[in-house]
């Protein structure tokens, strides 16, 4: 199943967008979000999707302090890219109060991870990395179950405007090391293939 997109007035305002996303209700278990000005429907994760991001979930916990937290389906808001983002897992310090119950700013992400799908592998390569780097979140994780050549694994750092700089990739079986504040390497020798 592909993702489902929904045409946009460009007249619109960040406002407006926003509002329709808040009361849009997709197809259960769907992600449904705003990429680059445009509600994206897609499907549910896949069973190996969903087991890559538990695999990293739970090394990150061993590493992040007491009062962050992973989420998984957290909606982050970048404005400025007309984008309300679902990561597959974003990392942040916990927030007592946030201006939206919906969602809270992309800034306040330390993390986010993407693993891709086969139907919308072009947004977690190019839309959504544009995204996050414009949010000034330090890092980006993807892991690129269809990528040509076979599955790899990227670590994205350093944003400067919308352009992340790459810090390491490798195919599925190459250690990741996360830099501070995680300190982590992250094995991917146990990541299921496509």
């Amino acid at each position: 199943m592909s993702a489902l997109t929904v045409g946009h007035d460009p007249e619109q305002s960040w406002d407006d967008l926003v509002r329709f996303w808040e009361e849009m209700e997709g197809p259960e278990g769907s992600k449904v979000e705003i990429i680059e000005g445009i509600v994206t429907v897609s499907p549910a994760p896949a069973y190996r999707h969903n087991v890559i991001a538990a695999r990293i979930q739970r090394r990150l916990y061993s590493v992040i302090p007491e009062d962050w937290e992973i989420f998984q389906t957290l909606a982050i808001a970048v404005p400025s890219r007309l984008g309300m983002l679902i990561p597959d897992l974003v990392v942040m310090p916990v927030q007592e109060h946030t201006e939206a119950d919906a969602y809270v700013p992309a800034a306040l992400a330390e993390l986010v991870v993407e693993v891709t799908s086969k139907s919308n592998a072009r947004h977690d390569r190019v839309s959504k990395p544009a995204a996050y780097a414009a949010a000034g979140i330090p890092l980006y994780l993807l892991v690129d179950r269809w990528a040509d050549g076979g599955p790899t694994v990227t670590l994205y750092g350093e944003p400067s405007n919308d352009v992340y700089r790459v810090l390491k990739a490798g195919k599925f079986g190459d250690p990741i090391d996360l830099p501070e504040p995680f300190d982590l390497t992250l094995d991917t020798s146990d990541f299921p293939h496509r």
